[in-house]
């Protein structure tokens, strides 16, 4: 049991996690850097820190900076939202050497699914079906050998990574070591790690996740799944659904044990997301495991009307899990639309700046996660998301509608955003077909406006 979380993230996440927290009954602390001292989540907690500028590897990066505020303040647990620290083994284990329970899983579980080499290999083991691949790519005839025997196109993929970053297509012999060369780069200065390996590549598939929960008990169910296929081409989900329409209730049930296969496989606790490719022809493939809250995780609380958060904290507070697979039953259709400050017509670049008019969308079947206001400033220094509009109908038409009249309610000025893309996106008709793959925006969007 414990009294006080600290939150170690900023914007809307921090503030979703504050909201849980009162309604436990738990105190809070909220951190920020001298660029957010004006951001939501600080006005809302019990108490804030500033905890250095900026740069985020000064403050929200700077575990000794976060665990001096947890201390200071007296917290006994630490929330690492998505992001930042949420997924740095050191840090979980640091919190437990200074006896502060960390809200998410164990060092070694983050270590081993962080690392997607060995995360494939634990998953093969498990029975967990995943892409022929290769091991580590470390010289060029390494990656040679490799693709002979893989075949193209094929993909390689950072082994310590994610969110898209240190990841090449290679569809030509001419192209791979200069894809070698660059996703190595690029992993190294993302994740300080520069090992590659390759993957098949799957020519349209769907990007299919599934939402788990597990206690320190060795009880584990799944919550359905989330179809996350509306991504940049840099892998930067836009929209996420569900259900899934392209699943049959064999294929769900299929994906789902599989997912509790692998979870348990890995020791998991807590909250976590087993990511899938889904072929044409039914097939899938275990991709990678997210080991914290996902920013999507708002749609699996509309259409199962848990809350993620809460159920996060009651774990990490060694409660057993109440919830049992026979009695999860998904109802209706939700939907979370990312508003981003970024310019869908300049290829989604960032747009910093001040918001001059806020208007928040609202009515049946609406939510809106946000942390910001009037008046906000918008800085440069952070991932661009401002809010995430949520919507829930009894179907996938009726989500789409209550979506886009959302949107029409939705406005902000004084940045651009994403919400023109949203209006487009809806309007698409293959979209409104459900004939949604994860080269969608490419194919029949130009990945722009």
């Amino acid at each position: 049991m414990f009294h006080k979380v600290l939150i170690a993230n900023r914007g809307e996440i921090a503030v979703r996690v504050i909201r849980a927290c009162r309604e436990l009954g738990l105190a809070t602390v909220a951190v920020f850097s001298e660029a957010d001292r004006e951001c939501l989540h600080v006005k809302l907690a019990d108490e804030s820190v500033c905890i250095g500028p900026p740069a985020a590897r000064e403050s929200y990066l700077d575990i000794h900076r976060v665990l001096s505020a947890a201390v200071v303040t007296g917290a006994d647990a630490i929330h690492p939202g998505y992001g930042f620290l949420a997924e740095n083994s050191t840090f979980a284990e640091i919190c437990e050497q200074c006896k502060i329970k960390f809200v998410g899983p164990s060092k070694g579980v983050i270590d081993l699914m962080g690392h997607k080499a060995r995360a494939r290999e634990r998953m093969r083991q498990a029975g967990v079906p995943i892409i022929p691949g290769s091991g580590l790519i470390t010289t060029e005839p390494d990656a040679r050998k490799a693709a002979r025997s893989l075949g193209l196109p094929l993909i390689i993929k950072a082994a310590a990574g994610g969110g898209g970053k240190g990841m090449r297509i290679v569809r030509s012999d001419d192209d791979l070591a200069r894809a070698v060369s660059m996703a190595r780069a690029e992993a190294e200065a993302a994740f300080g790690n520069g090992d590659v390996y390759m993957e098949r590549y799957l020519e349209e598939p769907r990007h299919v996740e599934i939402q788990i929960l597990a206690d320190e008990h060795g009880n584990l169910v799944h919550l359905g799944e989330r179809d996350c296929s509306v991504q940049t081409a840099r892998h930067q989900k836009l929209l996420e659904e569900s259900p899934c329409i392209a699943l049959s209730p064999g294929l769900r049930n299929k994906l789902g044990d599989s997912a509790v296969r692998g979870a348990k496989a890995a020791g998991y606790t807590n909250a976590g997301t087993m990511e899938f490719l889904l072929g044409k022809n039914n097939d899938y493939y275990f991709m990678e495991m997210n080991t914290r809250i996902q920013v999507e995780h708002p749609v699996t609380e509309l259409v199962t009307g848990i809350d993620l958060v809460k159920e996060q904290l009651r774990i990490a507070m060694g409660e057993r899990l109440s919830l049992r697979q026979r009695d999860l039953t998904p109802n209706g259709h939700a939907m979370e639309l990312r508003i981003t400050a970024e310019d869908p017509k300049r290829k989604f670049a960032p747009s910093a700046g001040k918001i001059d008019r806020l208007m928040l969308p609202g009515g049946p079947g609406v939510r809106v996660d946000t942390h910001i206001y009037a008046g906000y400033s918008v800085p440069p220094y952070y991932d661009s998301l401002l809010a995430k509009l949520l919507v829930h109908g009894r179907d996938r038409v009726e989500a789409i509608a209550r979506a886009e009249r959302a949107l029409d309610e939705f406005q902000i000025d004084g940045v651009k955003t994403t919400v023109p893309f949203h209006r487009e996106l809806l309007k698409n008709e293959y979209f409104r077909k459900g004939e949604v793959f994860t080269n969608f925006l490419m194919l029949r969007m130009g990945d722009s406006m």
